[in-house]
């Protein structure tokens, strides 16, 4: 495999662009813009790049790096121009609707999610190395060619990627967990804090605010769309997130109200353990 294509010059496809030039791919580049497409080549993002979609004829593999609302319409804006053989894979967040959308147009499709991404959005973002010791997860169904999953995790593994395999349901009952519902409690949290009343303690939060606070609204304070995408497209797996979420804060607030502080401090120390289950001492990032 010598040709790759891009469609959708965002971060993620900018910053896969990189690392596939760096490892000697040719990659070819489609946007709707041609001002995205020109800061891409510039960037070296890709080789070329157009806002035709008939660029990518050659490439042997494509990724379609597009919102998730966006992908299906990509596919057929791209069934013109593809070759059987053409693999085509994605990277949403969210893989049950994608697949239910594109397998029947595309047999040979690898439905994917690198799991990596930055506070700041766009092409303008993007660097090299984004990926590396993140999860890249495959999750074929019955109908996807054995020979392309294998290509696919070859490109993973060469972006230096944890690579894992599940079925779409599994994907995405897991990222409701630990991607999309902390991206619902970190915006609800910076939404209650802004509800402050008084403006100069509002306004002294605002000064005291360190990397606690940072930490846990990061991922509140990013991309509108993204979040909505993920409600929307997960919105089963993310309602029953946030309904268990509820339920421990609930518990948490009863352990408050009563002055329970031992069953609080048990709450804590389980919390603590379940942690380190998650992001092992020696492992974390």
């Amino acid at each position: 495999m010598s040709t790759i294509g891009i469609f959708g010059l965002g971060l993620i496809g900018g910053c896969l662009g990189l690392d596939l030039r760096s490892r000697g791919y040719q990659v070819l580049g489609v946007s709707r813009r041609q001002d995205t497409c020109d800061r891409a080549v510039s960037l070296g993002a890709v080789d070329r790049a157009s806002v035709d979609p008939s660029l990518l004829a050659p490439a042997e593999m494509i990724f379609l790096c597009t919102p998730i609302e966006a992908i299906a319409p990509a596919v057929k804006q791209l069934l013109p121009f593809l070759d059987p053989k053409t693999i085509l894979t994605d990277v949403g967040s969210v893989k049950q609707a994608v697949v239910d959308a594109v397998v029947p147009l595309w047999s040979n499709f690898v439905p994917a999610h690198p799991m990596a991404g930055k506070a700041e959005n766009g092409l303008q973002a993007s660097q090299k190395d984004l990926f590396v010791d993140r999860p890249y997860v495959i999750t074929p169904v019955a109908s996807t060619p054995a020979a392309s999953i294998a290509k696919v995790e070859a490109i993973a593994r060469s972006l230096r990627s944890w690579v894992y395999q599940c079925s779409p349901a599994n994907h995405d009952r897991a990222v409701a967990w630990i991607s999309h519902l902390p991206v619902m409690v970190s915006a609800s949290l910076l939404a209650a804090c802004s509800s402050e009343s008084d403006s100069q303690v509002l306004d002294l939060a605002y000064k005291l605010a360190s990397s606690g606070f940072y930490d846990t609204s990061r991922v509140g304070g990013g991309y509108p769309e993204l979040g909505v995408m993920m409600a929307k497209y997960n919105q089963h797996q993310v309602l029953q997130a946030l309904y268990a979420y509820r339920d421990r804060l609930n518990n948490c607030i009863e352990s408050i109200e009563q002055a329970n502080w031992s069953g609080l401090e048990a709450t804590f120390e389980e919390t603590r353990q379940i942690r380190d289950r998650f992001f092992p001492p020696e492992n974390r990032y």
